[in-house]
């Protein structure tokens, strides 16, 4: 319940505090682009239930239908300029926290994943759906899309076993430091996934 209220009330003051961004970015995202500001994808989330995680979108609109599909590579064609910068800010993840609003993410978890992605998960990496995907967590502060899938999973794992009030600080901190620096978050084909897409 208190990581509940906090991540309504984190989640409700950032959105509220970032809107006048938010409506900036989304006005940049269509004057440059057709399609909407932005966008859906379906994921897998606590037990593996899916949802609609929300984004801003940086690619061309119908991307994952063409170039690499799903997979996102450096120097991506289809990613749009707005879009570079939106990525390489972190700020084109500002529309998830309307997912943990809607108690569908929280603040710190496992990154949210394709469908097709869970299907491949072994029993042991299933363990990271036991608990509700982040917006931040401790994979994605210790290397993030550099790092082959499964030592993600791993550091995933790590968290749901490890989980603490100190912990959690400790993943914030290092996030905001992240955003800041704005750091090169594009390592191979696909991001480090092993498997199908």
């Amino acid at each position: 319940m208190l990581r509940r209220a906090v991540d309504i009330t984190v989640s409700a003051a950032v959105l509220l505090g970032a809107s006048p961004l938010l409506a900036l970015a989304m006005i940049a995202i269509r004057l440059e682009s057709a399609g909407p500001a932005v966008y859906r994808q379906r994921r897998s989330g606590l037990d593996g239930r899916t949802f609609d995680v929300l984004k801003l979108r940086t690619m061309v609109q119908g991307a994952e239908h063409t170039g690499a599909g799903l997979a996102i590579n450096e120097n991506d064609p289809r990613i749009t300029r707005v879009g570079e910068l939106l990525r390489r800010t972190s700020l084109d993840e500002l529309p998830n926290l309307w997912n943990v609003l809607r108690g569908e993410m929280s603040l710190i978890g496992p990154r949210p994943t394709l469908p097709v992605q869970v299907q491949q998960y072994s029993e042991r990496q299933r363990g990271r759906l036991a608990i509700k995907p982040g917006i931040t967590g401790w994979a994605q502060v210790n290397g993030r899309a550099s790092l082959p899938w499964s030592q993600r999973i791993e550091l995933d794992l790590y968290y749901i076993e490890h989980r603490s009030l100190a912990l959690d600080l400790r993943i914030l901190w290092r996030t905001v430091a992240m955003v800041l620096g704005g750091g090169d978050i594009y390592k191979g084909h696909a991001g480090g996934w092993e498997g199908e897409l």
